[in-house]
């Protein structure tokens, strides 16, 4: 049986390393796809710890898009993923050759 202060300085030592803010980087890839605006540049490195909503939020930036204009974003020309999952569960399941690829248009194209 384990000894109750070995088990609570385990447990404050987990604590301890989720509040750590990780700053690892993801490389992401912006290609457009239809009518949708080219980016000048397309690859960026990304913090993985950010949701998916902050992605959107750059590219909308990135784009200078307003609030009412139309912008889908896709990973790997397959599926659009919840604004709440994070760049690296993303990058985890679908990176391609060390980078994730993020397609974007201005109207729905899959899913």
């Amino acid at each position: 049986m384990d000894n109750p202060d070995q088990s609570g300085k385990a447990l404050d030592n987990l604590v301890e390393k989720l509040k750590v803010k990780d700053n690892t980087k993801v490389v992401v890839v912006f290609q457009a796809i239809g009518n949708a605006p080219i980016l000048k540049q397309k690859v960026y490195k990304l913090t993985a710890s950010y949701k998916f909503q902050t992605v959107i939020q750059f590219l909308r930036k990135e784009l200078r898009y307003q609030g009412a204009d139309p912008l889908f974003l896709y990973i790997n020309s397959a599926f659009a993923p919840s604004p709440d999952e994070t760049v690296s569960n993303l990058y985890k399941c679908f990176n391609t050759d060390g980078h994730l690829i993020i397609n974007y248009c201005t109207t729905a194209a899959w899913g």
